[in-house]
């Protein structure tokens, strides 16, 4: 490696911004604010350069992720390789191989072709194709056993420690210092911002600190106060001498059902693996002098993989191994990187917990950050990898261990539909979780909650049992579908983010950010958004009035950090608001169908007529001993009411609601409802990029209330132009297909958007779902019933119905939006 007289410089005093970590995306992050004109900028390294795990990356570059953004990223990362060379005249080793993935199963052959459908919506080149062809791309392969494959010609690979030296070398040439063996020992911080950072050279203030650390993020999180859930597991591969008879050229293979990949290196072959159940490494901390370092080999644990390998590629057999390779790589608890400023601390971003894509993601992940950083605000929805998303428990260090050793494997794992971690489980659970699993229930996980999201019948065992057709609960759920549409049903909803506002200011705050009208009469509930000055939508909630001064705002569970970070830093510094999170103090059962009033007023004294509980109505009442506040919504399109019951009283309540054999229904079922009535998910349906017009939520927005909204004026100039996308209700007209989400919908044989969410609509007898469309010419009824509709799954196409309005409707309420 060469040292260049800035490498061995101490620190600068300031900077505009410091960049804590010299592996691949610190680098891509230097060289993008650099081309965005902020020049201004130090990079801080502990060590060297690449020391951490860039230098022993496989170099591989996939385009293909699991939503449209971070596939639109990674095909950035492999533009920017693809020219980096040319721009620097620094060697990056990239080139564009292509890549192919074989199913050796029908099931792992459908996902493959799902992914290849939804590739199709993205943008990208690809092909299904047969296993002799698997075996013209890839010679030496043994293809008895493949059903088939997908190949992405535009995949390629590089060397990763001579891309990061380009970017490094670009970053240099636009200004940015450089500096090596200077060891982050703090984060200056002054009123809930970064400051800068201290060094064993001396301190250096900064206007934004950026933790871009690999395997220590965590740790320099920790010195600034800040959550960065991720730990590092031991990542296997070895390399082969030289083979006489190896094409030149071959394309990267991955053989997901033996968990290994392979890939053409100067006339070797690497071969590595995601086994299922990894090693979790660094427990006990990295150690200090920890630079290019190797972990001990393991040949138990790698046998199984070499002989996966050999049983794919038989020229292994006879290869000599040149190096059994064993390095650390981090991850993260739900395999997604880490991306943006922390909610404790203002000016402090993170990028890190790269999940062993870090090479091909780096391009795309620094150019946004850079972006992120200069405007102030994301520049697309990256709610995948917003580290925003994680919870505060999620970074301790039991649970980070017990679920790394899960997520390395998922990589090649089957991607089953509605799949469960199994690991670091049982952490959040609501105050009926044990007279739920002793009625059968079958819970999933989301934001550390045990969520019931089937219920399994005497003498069923409540395990998923997955597939990509109808899995083994599916009947069950139609039932409690069934049940909700027709009589009624019981949701344990107490994982719903709860945040008590409660000052003087408390109407004044809110009307800024709702777009809707909450200068209601206490007592009454609105269903609103909160815009983004772009008019994208940022939360979907309900605001209920409880008093002049008091409101209780109601939100997803996986959007619970977000929503009080957006809250936090849109509340007046002298604003007379307090907020508390109440999400613990209250469960939440929702009583819902045609059923429920007759229900609720057979077990108290209150009147649940529509005239003396109307829709969007809360009051406090007493309900089997208890204090309940109960509010009239429903998110299944059915009459409904959601009781928000002190923790402490909750399980008397729910033995009550019970008593008469009254169906508990799971998330499956309340999915399923609220596709056919059509209510938005946000987080699938809508997001940040998404606006209240464009999505069908124009009715929740008061143009003409007395303060202004954030977002109004965005909204107002959209208005007037027209939206050129709409999100559109589809039902498939034949009753057998399932739908997901991202599959591709064409309209007259050309593709025009994709699905956002999609569920087998009991009621309707289909499979329905919800997902944008787009026309240049601008997207309105009349377009929308002059067109034919299909819906591409796994490369086949079924005509569909599709509609502005949804498709089921019930007479009993107008519900929750």
């Amino acid at each position: 490696m060469t040292t260049t007289p800035d490498a061995i410089a101490g620190p600068p005093e300031a900077a505009r911004v410091v960049i804590i970590g010299g592996g691949i995306v610190g680098c891509s992050l230097a060289y993008h604010l650099a081309h965005l004109g902020w020049h201004d900028v130090v990079l801080l390294e502990r060590k060297k350069l690449t020391c951490g795990t860039t230098w022993h990356a496989a170099g591989l570059v996939g385009q293909l992720r699991a939503t449209l953004n971070l596939t639109k990223l990674a095909r950035y990362t492999a533009e920017l390789y693809a020219r980096l060379e040319a721009e620097t005249g620094q060697a990056t080793g990239f080139r564009r191989t292509g890549s192919v993935s074989i199913a050796t199963t029908a099931a792992r052959f459908e996902e493959l072709r799902r992914g290849a459908s939804m590739a199709k919506t993205f943008g990208l080149e690809v092909e299904v194709i047969s296993p002799a062809q698997v075996r013209e791309l890839w010679p030496l392969l043994e293809a008895g056993d493949v059903v088939g494959g997908v190949y992405l010609p535009g995949d390629g690979q590089t060397n990763p420690t001579d891309t990061t030296m380009a970017l490094a070398k670009a970053a240099r040439q636009a200004g940015v210092r450089i500096r090596e063996d200077t060891k982050v020992t703090g984060v200056l911080t002054t009123n809930g911002r970064a400051t800068g950072v201290r060094t064993e050279q001396g301190d250096v203030t900064a206007e934004v600190v950026v933790n871009c650390a690999g395997m220590w993020a965590r740790e320099v999180g920790h010195l600034a106060g800040v959550n960065v859930p991720l730990h590092a597991c031991e990542h296997f591969y070895a390399i082969t001498e030289g083979l006489d008879d190896l094409p030149p050229g071959l394309p990267v293979l991955r053989d997901p059902d033996s968990c290994t990949y392979f890939k053409e290196d100067a006339g070797k072959i690497l071969f590595g693996a995601f086994e299922p159940r990894a090693k979790p490494w660094g427990m006990d901390g990295i150690p200090e002098d920890f630079c290019f370092d190797e972990l001990p080999e393991d040949i138990d644990h790698f046998t199984p993989i070499l002989e996966a390998a050999m049983h794919r590629v038989p020229r292994l057999e006879t290869a000599g191994i040149r190096r059994f390779f064993n390095g650390p790589e981090s991850f993260t608890p739900d395999n997604r990187y880490l991306l943006g400023e922390a909610p404790e601390l203002r000016g402090f971003f993170i990028a890190a917990g790269f999940n062993s894509i870090g090479i091909q993601s780096a391009g795309g992940a620094g150019k946004v950050l850079a972006e992120w950083i200069v405007a102030g605000h994301p520049p697309m929805d990256l709610w995948d990898v917003d580290i925003r998303r994680m919870m505060p428990f999620q970074g301790g260090d039991i649970y980070l261990r017990e679920r790394a050793g899960e997520v390395l494997g998922l990589l090649y794992a089957m991607h089953w539909p509605y799949r469960q971690y199994e690991t670091a489980r049982g952490i959040r659970r609501s105050p009926v979780h044990d007279r739920l699993a002793s009625h059968g229930a079958c819970f999933g996980e989301t934001a550390g909650w045990e969520r019931p999201n089937w219920f399994a019948p005497a003498g069923v065992t409540p395990a998923y049992e997955y597939s990509y057709g109808r899995q083994n609960w599916f009947p069950y759920a139609a039932a409690e579908h069934k049940a909700a549409r027709e009589t009624a049903a019981i949701f344990d909803l107490t994982s719903f983010a709860k945040f008590l506002l409660q000052g003087a200011d408390a109407e004044h705050v809110l009307q800024r950010l709702c777009a809707n009208n909450v200068g209601v009469s206490p007592g009454r509930v609105v269903y609103t958004q909160w815009l983004n000055e772009r008019g994208g939508i940022e939360a979907d909630l309900t605001v209920s009035r409880l008093a002049e001064d008091r409101y209780l705002v109601v939100t997803s569970a996986a959007t619970a950090v977000r929503v009080r970070d957006w809250l936090r830093r849109h509340t007046p510094a002298e604003a007379r608001l307090s907020v508390t999170d109440v999400t613990s103090a209250y469960a939440i059962l929702g009583v819902m169908g045609p059923n429920s009033r007759a229900l609720l007023g057979n077990m108290c004294a209150e009147d649940f007529s529509d005239d003396a509980f109307p829709v969007a109505a809360v009051r406090e009442i007493e309900f089997a001993g208890a204090p309940v506040l109960a509010q009239r919504l429903s998110y299944v399109g059915e009459l409904g009411w959601e009781l928000y019951i002190p923790s402490e009283y909750a399980g008397g309540v729910f033995d009550t609601l019970i008593a008469d054999g009254t169906q508990l229904a799971g998330m499956h079922a309340l999915d399923s409802c609220r596709l056919e009535a059509g209510f938005r998910h946000w987080g699938h349906d809508i997001g940040d990029e998404d606006t209240p017009l464009e999505a069908g939520l124009a009715f929740a927005c008061a143009f003409d209330k007395p303060t202004p909204f954030i977002g109004r004026d965005a909204l107002l100039r959209q208005r007037e132009v027209g939206v050129t996308r709409r999100l559109v209700h589809f039902a498939l007209d034949d009753p057998e297909p399932l739908l997901y989400h991202n599959e591709p919908v064409l309209r007259d044989g050309h593709i025009v958007g994709r699905l956002t969410s999609g569920a087998y609509g009991h009621a309707l007898g289909c499979a329905v779902g919800l997902g944008y469309i787009s026309n240049p010419g601008g997207v309105n009824a009349a377009f929308i019933e002059a067109g034919r509709y299909e819906i591409e799954v796994a490369g086949d196409r079924f005509a569909a119905r599709a509609s502005l309005r949804p498709f089921y409707r019930s007479e009993n309420t107008r519900g929750r939006a």
